[in-house]
This record gives C-alpha cells, sequence and structure tokens, in this order.
C-alpha cells in the first residue's frame, strides 16, 4: 500500500518540476552524488529490536510450517548444524535457558513444528518418560473423543477458576472428579504452604504434598504471556497432543484470581513480573481462561488439584489457619486479639473472685 502512494507522489513531483522547467534526471544525479551518505544512515544488518517480533511471529499458530519440512531442507543444505541446535539458540534469547537444558531437547524429533518443538521442552523432565498422555497413543479416533456422559464430569472450564468468587465454599466436593482450586491468599488462608521450587528447570513441574505447594519461578513477560497463549491454542486445536500448557495455565488461572494474588506470589519469588502490573498478570490469566476446557484426568496436574482440594475442604486444620490468618495476620490484628484475650481474661478472674468472695467470705 505504501509503495502506490510513493509512486503517486514521485508522479506529482516530477509533473510539478517539468511544469517548472527543471530536468527529472538532475534529481538522479543530485542523490548519486549522495549515496554513500544515504547508505551509511541505514543498517544493511538486522537490528536487534526486531528481533523479539520475528520471534512471536514464528510462533503464530498459523505461521507454522511443518517440522518435516524444515528438516529436509536443513538436509537438503547440507549443513551439519541440527535444526533443533539453530532453534533453540535462536529463541533461547528470550526464554534465556542454560545450555545444558537445550542439550537434553537436542534428539527431539516427533514435534509438528517449530512452536510444538518449543512447547515439548517445557515438560516436565521425570513426566516425558512416566505419564501416558505426554503424546497419545495413536489410536481409533473413537478413542480420542470422551463419550457424552465424561465430557461434563472430567472436563475443567477454565474460565470458571478466574471468574468464581474467591471465597466459595460451594466449589468442594468430598467425591468426584478433580475440581478447581481456591485464589492463593484463599489457600494461604486455609493452611496450604507456599514454597519456590528450585531443582527444576521446567515451570510445569508444580507439585503438592501433605500441605506444602511447591511452583517453580516463572517470569511473566510480553513473550511468555504470549507463548502460553499460543500453546494453549494449539493444545486446543489438536486432540492428539498433551495438555500440559493448558493445564498449566488453568491452575494459574485459579490461583490468581485478582492482583492481591499476583501480589503474593511475587512476595514469594516465584512470579516475576515484567509483564506490567499486578493487576495486568490476573487479567491475562482471566482472558485465557474464557471457556477453554481439558480433560483433568489426564492433566500432569490432576494430583495437584484433588490434593489441595482434599487439604482445603475439611480437617480441623482448616479451621485453625484460617483463626491464626484472622486474629494474628498482622501486627494490628495481633495486638487488638491480644487485648481482648487479656480483657476476657481480667473479666474471668473478677467473676471468679466476686464468686469467691461470695461463697468464702473472709
Amino acid at each position: 500500500m505504501i509503495q502506490e502512494h510513493k509512486r503517486r507522489f514521485l508522479k506529482v513531483l516530477v509533473a510539478k518540476m517539468e511544469k517548472n522547467g527543471t530536468d527529472p534526471q538532475e534529481l538522479v544525479k543530485a542523490v548519486s552524488n549522495l549515496e554513500g551518505d544515504i547508505r551509511e544512515s541505514y543498517s544493511e544488518d538486522l537490528v536487534p529490536w526486531i528481533l523479539p517480533s520475528i520471534r512471536a511471529d514464528l510462533l503464530l499458530l498459523e505461521n507454522q510450517v511443518p517440522y518435516l519440512l524444515l528438516q529436509t531442507l536443513l538436509t537438503t543444505s547440507r549443513l551439519v548444524t541440527c535444526l533443533n541446535k539453530i532453534a533453540f539458540k535462536f529463541f533461547n534469547y528470550s526464554l534465556s535457558k542454560p545450555e545444558a537444558f537445550w542439550g537434553k531437547h537436542y534428539g527431539l524429533d516427533e514435534a509438528k513444528h517449530l512452536l510444538d518443538l518449543i512447547r515439548t521442552t517445557f515438560f516436565p523432565v521425570p513426566s516425558q518418560g512416566s505419564i501416558e498422555d505426554k503424546i497419545p497413543s495413536q489410536g481409533r479416533i473413537e478413542d480420542k473423543i470422551p463419550s457424552q456422559g465424561s465430557i461434563e464430569d472430567n472436563c475443567l472450564t477454565i474460565f470458571c477458576c478466574s471468574a468464581r468468587k474467591s471465597g466459595s465454599k460451594s466449589s468442594f466436593n468430598d467425591a468426584g472428579p478433580p475440581s478447581f482450586v481456591l485464589s492463593a491468599k484463599n489457600l494461604h488462608l486455609r493452611g496450604i504452604k507456599f514454597e519456590l521450587k528450585k531443582n527444576t528447570d521446567s515451570i510445569l513441574d508444580i507439585s503438592y504434598s501433605k500441605g506444602v505447594l511447591q511452583i517453580p519461578p516463572v517470569v511473566m513477560d510480553g513473550f511468555m504471556a504470549s507463548f502460553i497463549l499460543k500453546c494453549v491454542a494449539f493444545e486446543q486445536l489438536h486432540a492428539d497432543s498433551s495438555n500440559h500448557l493448558t493445564s498449566y495455565a488453568a491452575f494459574m488461572a485459579c490461583l490468581i484470581n485478582e492482583e492481591s494474588d499476583a501480589v503474593f506470589l511475587k512476595e514469594r519469588r516465584i512470579l516475576e513480573d515484567y509483564y506490567g502490573t499486578s493487576d495486568g498478570v490476573s487479567q491475562f490469566y482471566k482472558n485465557i481462561g474464557n471457556e477453554v476446557a481439558f480433560d483433568i484426568n489426564k492433566s500432569h496436574l490432576a494430583k495437584v488439584f484433588e490434593g489441595l482440594n482434599e487439604y482445603t475442604s475439611k480437617g480441623f486444620h482448616v479451621y485453625c489457619a484460617e483463626f491464626v490468618h484472622t486474629h494474628f495476620d498482622s501486627p494490628w490484628t495481633f495486638a487488638s486479639s491480644f487485648a481482648a484475650l487479656l480483657l476476657l481474661m481480667f473479666a474471668a478472674l473478677q467473676v471468679f473472685f466476686a464468686a469467691y468472695s461470695y461463697f468464702r467470705p473472709t
């Protein structure tokens, strides 16, 4: 479009020059004399600021080229360099992973395209050889479609996590499939301890055990937000793919229900926010979970959902944790609770001595 305007304006300029009796070739000569200075004003190399945009565009779902085609082109060109190594080196500027991390994934050869290749590197290492839903078996198509009666029971809609009220107690069931969990602050209110998981190189490697939820650190920036969106779209489109990133987005959408939840995770160094504001992060997960569904029973986080629901839905520890957080969560509430306790003790002593003096007069 802009090229058409350039030609039109050039014709207008030439017409005015000819009308004034000026030869248009004088323009050519004038520009030719300045060619060296003009070229120095432009970079022949690719400017660094454009690279993040190129990386983002290469991972767009509509821009994906079959991995087999890329591999064939590389083999035909007789270049020794591994295709995975080239891709990992290019995208590492945005992902910032150590060389040892990428080295473990040089052998990946089952990716559909570049987006699937980078997505696969996010899978937790222990799960790659153990869980069955990493790459489902290529059986009959009927086997991949859940029965009509199981869709409502087994599928979790992420929208429910982000749209519900954080304090809702009706979301817990004593029986049945795993359900969504409370927000981060409400889980903490009910006795869940949040810990930063350090011994992992995957943000998806979330674990839960005996009231302790371990979450790997995640750097939330524009690239990561865009990458998660694209992976969720890919997993929704391909029925034969795993739902690792969708599961992660669902879980984080439950945890980060409000801006205060994002601040809570940032204080524990679980969330490193370069996305903008804490409210921006919470809005991102609310938006990404707009009616996106997945089979939670095939999720690598199914046990985490189930464990958190079981721990926070019943038990004496829940009431103890709520009592402690209600009355001793801050210095002011502690001081007021302590003062109330002292007044209660003094009142009890006063009643005791009044009764004692009545029944045992001196």
